[in-house]
Formats: C-alpha cells, sequence, structure tokens
C-alpha cells in the first residue's frame, strides 16, 4: 500500500506520475489527449537530461508507469515502450521551465473551463476563499501569443514565470510546478477549485468578500509550512497517500 513517501526511485517518480494522469482526468482536468505532466528524471550518462513525459495519442486515464516515454530536453525520445513517441510540440513548455528552473521536479500544464476563464479576466484568481489564498502574490503570468509552437517563446515564459510555482498562461490555461509530483497534484487540485470557486461566488450577483492582504499572505504561509515537512523533511504525505489509494481501488492498472 502507497506510504505517501516522496519519489526516490525512477519506478517511484514513474508510479507518482502514472498517478497524476489518472487523478487529473478523475478530476475531469484533462483535454482529450492534449496537454502534458512532465517530470525530472536523475541525469544521465554525462549529466544528460531526461524526462518523462505521456505517449502521444493515449488519454490521460490510458497512462500507466510502464509506458511513459523518456525524453531529453528538446523532447527527443531516449525510451519509448507505448511505441508512439511524443508530442513534441506539447512539450515545449515544459523542456523550458524544467532546465531553467532545477527546484521543480514535476510541471503539470492543465486546459480546464475554469481556468481557462479565470486566466481570461485582467484580475485573475482573487483571494476570495481559502483554496485562493493559498496563491496569494504567487503567480505569475505569461501574456497568449498563440499555441506554444514557437521555440522563442520559452525564454519568455521562463522570464515571466521568474521564482514562481504558478502561472496563469493568459487566455489559455494554468501551469504548475512541483518540488514532487505530489506536490504539483496539489497545487494543481486547489487552484482549480479556487478557480471553480471564484466563478460561482461572482455568478451569485452578490458582493464578493475578497480577503485583505495580510490575512491572505498569513494563509498562503500556512500552506507553505504545511507542505515544507513532505518536501524538505522527507516526511510521508498522508494526502498523497490517500489519493494513491483512491487510484488503487478505482485503477489499479495505473502501476501496470
Amino acid at each position: 500500500m502507497p506510504d505517501g513517501a516522496p519519489a526516490h526511485t525512477v519506478s517511484d517518480l514513474r508510479r507518482d506520475l502514472a498517478a497524476a494522469y489518472r487523478l487529473i482526468a478523475l478530476e475531469g482536468m484533462d483535454d482529450s489527449i492534449y496537454t502534458h505532466i512532465s517530470a525530472r528524471l536523475p541525469d544521465g550518462p554525462g549529466g544528460a537530461k531526461r524526462f518523462l513525459l505521456n505517449p502521444y495519442g493515449l488519454r490521460f486515464d490510458e497512462v500507466t508507469a510502464a509506458n511513459l516515454v523518456t525524453v531529453d530536453e528538446t523532447g527527443a525520445v531516449i525510451d519509448d515502450p507505448h511505441g508512439a513517441g511524443v508530442n513534441a510540440a506539447g512539450f515545449t513548455i515544459h523542456s523550458a521551465v524544467h532546465m531553467a528552473r532545477h527546484d521543480a521536479v514535476c510541471v503539470l500544464h492543465n486546459h480546464t473551463v475554469a481556468g481557462v476563464a479565470v486566466s481570461s479576466v485582467k484580475e485573475g484568481l482573487l483571494p476570495l476563499n481559502q483554496w485562493s489564498a493559498q496563491f496569494h502574490d504567487r503567480i505569475a503570468f505569461h501574456d497568449y501569443e498563440g499555441i506554444a509552437l514557437d521555440l522563442e517563446e520559452r525564454a519568455r515564459i521562463v522570464s515571466d514565470l521568474g521564482s514562481k510555482q504558478i502561472m496563469f498562461l493568459r487566455n489559455h490555461g494554468t501551469l504548475v510546478l512541483g518540488r514532487s509530483v505530489a506536490e504539483a497534484v496539489k497545487y494543481a487540485l486547489n487552484l482549480e477549485r479556487s478557480c471553480q470557486a471564484q466563478i460561482a461566488a461572482l455568478g451569485m450577483g452578490l458582493t464578493p468578500i475578497v480577503l485583505d492582504d495580510a490575512v491572505a499572505e498569513h494563509t498562503a504561509r500556512q500552506y507553505e509550512a504545511g507542505y515544507d515537512p513532505f518536501e524538505l523533511g522527507g516526511k510521508p504525505d498522508p494526502e498523497w497517500a490517500a489519493m494513491l489509494r483512491r487510484l488503487d481501488k478505482l485503477q489499479p492498472d495505473y502501476l501496470t
């Protein structure tokens, strides 16, 4: 039974990344065969950079630990158990972030209705509740330039991201960085709930209560203090363990 401990081996990382794809699909946060969740592998021979990515053409609910593809920093395939290759263009954003931010073990990109909606308004995410307060003053923004196929856009994405772990890709979607796969998934789930709650609250036509900066910052620091023992102290993460148990019950084939 998974214990929620941080991934220490390649097999652990494969398990966690496959779980991330399944969990995002279970929450309805996937987009057909598009968007990606990538994870950094230990460097290969000679310091070669290596990453795990989903096979091209598979839905998120078809990804398993065994069929994940190993690619280099350009998206070129190193190992492909499934044989379908990868969407190299889809790795454009991920490769740029991974190469610039070595603290990011996992990069998770979504196109959800709520996330795209909030990314499409000037105000972005407001601190209206506990979920969204987690991200107070911790969101970067990158203006839309078209479908992310232009390699020159990578430098601008990295520049706009800076040292933050959350980014709204304006008129496009969301991007989160995690020090582990588990952290990236938790960020993504909480960000999605925050966007949904904002749309629901503003849609009531009543007066929203926006948290003041001091309270929102205090809450964000509380979240960070709660995550650090798992990411820095190596303690098992009970929330991640619970998510893995959910998959063990509903979709145990993610481990195959």
